[in-house]
């Protein structure tokens, strides 16, 4: 009985007529089906983040990040709850269309101003200022 295991066991491994064997290294990003009748489909889980337009949207997705970073050690007023909500919307905003628009740019600059109590300490929060301020010519 244990030989009829064995040989059992070591069947899948066989190659030669009417067997074959695959091998595959690493798989991504992909999906695939073997054999007759098969169907395959894939969904996406992953990011689906756009590329920043240019520098300037990049330089302000980085500094958008990390005054949230630092925000989150922040006590969290009813400003800064403000602040942070403008700050997830940019970020979601470059990372779907690759930039963050006009209008969205001069309420992240009044979130900015409101919450100034918290970002005057913060270099973060000067950095967000700065980018806002190139973007949006002032």
């Amino acid at each position: 009985m244990a030989r009829r295991q064995a040989q059992d066991d070591d069947a899948g491994r066989e190659t030669g007529p009417g067997r074959s064997e695959i091998s595959f290294g690493t798989v991504s990003d992909s999906a695939f089906a073997i054999g007759d009748h098969n169907k395959v489909s894939s969904t996406h889980h992953g990011s689906t983040d756009v590329a920043p337009r240019d520098e300037q949207q990049a330089e302000l997705l980085l500094a958008v990040r990390n005054l949230r970073e630092d925000l989150a050690r922040c006590t969290r007023t009813g400003p800064v709850e403000v602040l942070d909500a403008e700050l997830v919307a940019t970020e979601d905003d470059i990372t779907a269309t690759g930039e963050a628009a006009p209008s969205r740019l001069a309420r992240l600059r009044a979130a900015l101003t409101t919450a100034e109590g918290v970002t005057a300490m913060l270099a973060s929060g000067a950095a967000v200022g700065q980018a806002v301020g190139g973007l949006l010519g002032g």
